[in-house]
């Protein structure tokens, strides 16, 4: 089977699209690069067979980017880190107020190398900056984000847990309640995964974080084996409705419940649910090794049938 596209590697994973707070910049194509990135992953890279593996497998390909940035990086300069926005930079210096203005302003540098190490997929270093950051500013939200972002990209459950709920705790935001959820799924922790499910419907979310956590909630469901659980929480909430331009999360709805529904064993539903994702975007996810193995790997045609005619003849010649 083809290794599933990074956009494939989003589901459940709405942190993913990267810390917006510490990345943004004035220009629009930079807000676009922002948007679109779940380091995705959103889509959201979504969950390849919708198991969990707990980092093994599902951050392989980012483990094959860093190795692939440190065989090359003797052979080129490493990228110039841009500054940081100057209210998370100013954010910075504030919250490290007793030390000295030459350490305010290393902290600020090391910052910015976090969010450069992010960008280039360095999780595990981005990390560690932000972290170190974080321990001399714990006040400062953007900074324990990304931290937490770039713990989860690196399958530090516990790590991520931690940094974002003091994220959450200090910017009152509920974008990356779903990669919470995640993590506790990881952790094997259905009980919060359930609590922050009803959290998050309290607070009136947006589609895409509502969506990307209903997910995550019908992914933990399966896990404990309530396979039909798992479907009705997707397909009551319009999930399987048909839509004319569906956008990402519709897709990533589209899959985790045609995921589902095979493994109930329902065969009919899952093909027409990745039939109808191959229809929207041929190339997206895995959706042709599904359908393939579902025997199901070209897309059906409207064949117009042919009546037949009633025969006059009362009995055999």
């Amino acid at each position: 089977m083809k290794p599933l596209p990074p956009k494939a590697k989003q589901w459940g994973n709405v942190a993913r699209r990267g810390a917006r707070a510490v990345t943004r910049e004035d220009d629009a194509d930079s807000r676009a690069r922002d948007d679109n990135q779940h380091g995705s992953t959103m889509p959201p890279e979504p969950v390849d067979q919708w198991v969990r593996e707990d980092g093994e497998t599902e951050w392989a390909d980012v483990r094959r980017v860093a190795q692939s940035d440190r065989t090359t990086e003797g052979r080129r300069p490493a990228p110039k880190a841009r500054p940081l926005p100057p209210d998370v930079a100013a954010a910075i210096r504030k919250a490290a107020d007793t030390a000295t203005a030459h350490h305010r302003e290393v902290l600020v540098t090391k910052m910015e190398e976090a969010v450069s190490a992010y960008d280039r997929h360095r999780f595990p270093e981005a990390m560690k900056l932000a972290k170190s950051v974080g321990e001399e500013t714990p006040s400062v939200a953007a900074v324990r984000e990304l931290a937490g972002l770039a713990a989860y990209r690196s399958g530090r459950w516990r790590e991520a847990v931690r940094q974002l709920e003091a994220y959450g705790a200090l910017s009152d935001d509920v974008e990356h309640i779903p990669a919470l959820m995640d993590c506790q799924r990881a952790l094997g922790h259905p009980r919060l995964v359930a609590n922050l499910w009803s959290e998050l419907r309290q607070r009136s979310p947006g589609p895409d974080v509502l969506a990307e956590a209903r997910i995550v909630a019908a992914g933990s469901l399966a896990d404990r084996g309530d396979l039909q659980g798992a479907i009705a929480l997707l397909a009551t909430a319009g999930a399987a409705k048909t839509l004319r331009n569906p956008a990402e999360r519709h897709l990533r709805q589209w899959y985790a419940l045609a995921d589902l529904y095979e493994r109930a064993g329902d065969f009919p539903r899952a093909t027409d649910l990745f039939l109808r994702i191959q229809q929207a975007d041929p190339g997206a996810y895995d959706v042709a090794d599904r359908l393939e193995a579902l025997g199901a790997d070209r897309p059906r045609r409207n064949r117009k049938r042919t009546a037949t005619p009633k025969s006059t003849k009362q009995g055999p010649e």
